[in-house]
């Protein structure tokens, strides 16, 4: 039987971050995966709960949260009711409580039970691509990583957004969210961080020094992150994997809500191609 565990864990930005835990009941020594969302994402988000019994279907003990500032609360996870946290994000928060969730799974007793803290894999989807990519070139408990339709630069996404002047005189821009209909806020204070945090943050950086197994899952019909981003990270890492699945999305066939009970079939094979790597 498969079971679902929530947990409440205080990240080191006065919000608190949630998690769940799925596993399969009555099994030890668990390989560890965390999953982390992507932009105006959270962690259950359209077929991400089926994806995570998949893999506890597979035997690993499946993690994924919510960043602290990505919008939700934790009385409503899903959507963004909390705008001004999503206005206050930035990308070393994201960093930093990924940071806290792999020390909370490195200590927390209910899992201490059933999984190999020394086997702890992270997977980003699209923005948290970069995000697991700089975080696994830092921390050495992490043994693998792959990357989910994810991008290869932060600078780029940052420099090319509008007018920076107009973003510094007014120190808020808005992005729709074409789902929620929500302008979605952005302060100056993401691009002053970024800049002051621009070699860390380099994607190629923490990519071209990554010594452990890398894999690149990506769509070929992915119109929000284009496939060169993952011929980039290829590029990058000569010991990395890239796999292209034809005619997959950005989202891998998936929407929100998600109605079915089973997987979108591309986002079975992303599935599929992660367990053979992860194994």
């Amino acid at each position: 039987m498969i079971l679902k565990q929530d947990f409440i864990i205080e990240g080191k930005h006065q919000k608190p971050i949630l998690i769940d835990a799925t596993y399969l009941q009555n099994k030890i020594n668990l390989p560890i995966i965390i999953f982390c969302h992507g932009y105006k994402g959270f962690k259950d988000w359209g077929a991400w709960n089926l994806m995570a019994n998949a893999f506890a279907k597979a035997g690993f003990c499946f993690i994924k949260f919510n960043f602290s500032h990505n919008g939700g609360t934790m009385e409503q996870p899903i959507d963004f009711p909390d705008l001004e946290a999503f206005g206050n994000n930035n990308y070393t928060k994201e960093l930093d409580d990924l940071e806290s969730v792999i020390n909370w799974v490195s200590k927390n007793d209910t899992l201490k039970n059933i999984s190999n803290f020394t086997n702890i894999n992270l997977i980003g989807h699209s923005r948290a691509g970069g995000i697991v990519s700089i975080k696994a070139e830092e921390n050495p408990r992490i043994k693998k990583i792959i990357s989910l339709a994810g991008v290869s630069s932060f600078g780029k996404r940052i420099s090319t957004t509008g007018d920076l002047e107009q973003w510094k005189k007014d120190g808020v821009k808005y992005v729709l969210n074409g789902r929620t209909k929500q302008q979605m806020p952005h302060y100056y204070q993401f691009y002053e961080d970024f800049i002051k945090n621009e070699e860390r943050l380099s994607i190629k950086r923490a990519v071209t020094h990554l010594t452990i197994p890398y894999l690149i899952i990506h769509g070929n019909h992915d119109t929000s992150v284009l496939i060169e981003e993952a011929k980039n990270l290829h590029k990058w890492n000569s010991n990395s994997q890239l796999k292209l699945i034809n005619g997959a999305n950005h989202v891998f066939g998936a929407k929100h809500p998600w109605n079915k009970d089973s997987l979108p079939e591309h986002l079975n094979q992303v599935v599929t191609l992660a367990i053979d790597f992860l194994k």
